[in-house]
């Protein structure tokens, strides 16, 4: 459903977060896309004077089932792509740590149901293409922790993707991978955010029972034949099955070797446990992995630095005797989408929703907080909104809003 939006004055303070905000790994989650088959569009100039475009593809007047994607400067263009079955806008304006603020798209090809393309484009004029990364079924670029680094978030979808002879759509998610540029080179981060790793795994062990876990470690691991079993228990051990997989990716990429092989000691069949350890190793060795170009390991002392969140939309006190900031540049809107209201009888088309929000350098919502009586599929739905983020001193920065929020038909 579409929203109206606007704006609300916020009063003139000093923000610092001393909190660290949780985050929740991406499990089965939806990830929208900004054009999705020829329904959706966004154009904007930047501070450089790139203009990034994201639209359906006309045939004479009429919106096509496809959409494309350039970036255009003084007269020139450059092509994204000219057709895609989905485009989605993840940055616009941050340095993801590649030396420039970027324009980093999400493209799924036409007749692809599974993976995407995650293409970084500078905002430099004349822009170019700065990086590619493949293999993942979403990318998603983040504050995660409010500490002024932003990582990309995505999966190793196509190293799993046939793994022993399972599809990708049996498991919940294919291991997810964390990244982050560091002065230009692709490292994984995973072990920085064991937390939210742990949470995954604590998940999926309460889904396994012990009776499924006992009957799975009983089998020979490859369940070719299951004729034996009734079909609702047939299906529970492939479940356990799937399950003891993602237990043990989960501690695999996130730096904990040595806790997913005994992971994998304990809940796989004994006599099949070196076969399978192989081909994780193997999938692993051959999937996101191979494109990193280092690996940050969680020091023993970790504590982070949590970045300062400006205010948007403040006004600036000289006579004020505390120290203000503020953004230069308030955030702009990406994709804003929301639940359909409930069919109660009496809703106001007109009711507004007050959210308080909290958005990180790369645009995306960090928390949402209801004034008054919550929404609370509303708040959850902001999980999914992007934004193209507050600058202060020409540099992309997490900032607080306070927005308004009228549905309409």
């Amino acid at each position: 459903m579409p929203l109206s939006f606007h704006r609300r004055a916020l009063p003139a303070i000093l923000s610092m977060i001393f909190l660290l905000i949780s985050t929740t790994l991406a499990l089965a989650e939806d990830h929208p896309m900004l054009c999705s088959d020829g329904f959706g569009s966004f154009s904007s100039k930047f501070a450089t004077g790139v203009t990034v475009s994201v639209e359906p593809v006309r045939k004479s007047a009429f919106a096509s089932r496809v959409c494309s994607a350039s970036l255009n400067w003084n007269g020139s263009q450059l092509e994204i792509t000219p057709k895609a079955s989905e485009i989605d806008l993840d940055v616009f304006g941050a340095d993801l740590g590649l030396g420039a603020p970027v324009a980093a798209f999400q493209i799924r090809n036409v007749g692809s149901d599974k993976l995407v393309q995650y293409e970084i484009y500078s905002l430099k004029k004349p822009s170019q293409k700065l990086r590619t990364l493949t293999g993942g079924d979403y990318f998603n670029a983040a504050d995660t922790d409010l500490d002024g680094r932003i990582e990309v978030w995505t999966d190793d979808a196509a190293a799993i993707d046939g793994f022993d002879n399972l599809s990708l759509s049996i498991f919940d998610a294919a291991p997810t991978v964390v990244l982050r540029f560091e002065k230009g080179h692709l490292v994984d981060v995973g072990a920085e955010f064991q937390s939210d790793y742990d949470r995954q795994i604590a998940a999926l062990r309460a889904g396994i029972d012990s009776h499924t876990l006992n009957q799975f470690k009983n089998s020979d691991g490859k369940l070719t034949d299951r004729s034996s079993l009734p079909i609702e228990e047939a299906h529970a051990v492939m479940t356990a099955k799937v399950k003891v997989l993602e237990i043990v990716w989960a501690y695999l990429y996130s730096g904990r070797e040595q806790q997913a092989w005994d992971a994998l000691d304990a809940m796989w069949p004994s006599a099949d446990v070196k076969r399978i350890r192989t081909l994780i190793q193997n999938a692993r060795a051959a999937g996101m992995h191979s494109k990193v170009e280092g690996t940050s390991n969680k020091p023993t002392i970790h504590i982070k630095k949590h970045a300062m969140i400006f205010e948007a939309e403040m006004q600036y006190n000289k006579d004020d005797h505390m120290h203000e900031f503020q953004a230069e540049v308030i955030p702009k809107e990406i994709y804003l989408r929301r639940p359909p209201l409930p069919s109660t009888a009496g809703t106001s088309m007109n009711n507004e929703v007050i959210l308080n929000l909290v958005i990180d350098a790369a645009g995306k919502v960090r928390s949402a907080k209801s004034e008054g009586k919550g929404d609370q599929d509303l708040i959850a739905a902001t999980a999914g909104w992007k934004f193209v983020p507050a600058f202060q001193s020409g540099h992309a920065v997490a900032s607080r809003m306070r927005y308004g929020v009228t549905p309409y038909q």
